[in-house]
């Protein structure tokens, strides 16, 4: 069935844990692991991507670490996912016709493409500021 990634999941529970502690706040990987429950190796690659995709900012220096690059308004779950997997298919002919043998009869390539703009609505719909008003319930 239809999973995400352990790197997508680590994302997404870092910019909702920077998005708790607030816009400015500087938060180490280590701080942010260990309160979490995640591996630091595995969540800084994550952050790495986050940075790079201007979700995140690093800090250098002795009180260096991470925070949000954005309000939490502007973040969805989708720009999390893009950053952290890159555009997101459910299907090999969502990336592209030629990397499916049986794309030309396919049955089933209609539904598939509904399904996949439903859950990428869904996921452009969704921000973080969304999230930390459902988890504040």
């Amino acid at each position: 069935m239809l999973q995400v990634s352990r790197k997508f999941e680590y994302g997404l529970h870092a910019v909702t844990y920077l998005a708790t502690k607030g816009l400015g706040r500087v938060v180490t990987v280590k701080e942010m692991a260990d309160e979490i429950g995640f591996s630091q190796e595995f969540l800084s690659k994550a952050m790495q991507s986050l940075k790079r995709a201007g979700i995140a900012a690093s800090v250098q220096g002795v009180k260096g670490g991470y925070r949000l690059g954005k309000a939490t308004e502007e973040i969805t779950v989708a720009d999390i996912a893009i950053a952290i997997e890159g555009e997101p298919h459910l299907v090999r002919c969502g990336v592209k016709a030629d990397r499916c043998e049986i794309f030309s009869s396919c049955h089933h390539r209609g539904y598939m493409n509904i399904l996949q703009h439903k859950i990428q609505g869904l996921l452009n719909a969704t921000t973080i500021h969304t999230l930390l008003k459902e988890i504040e319930r």
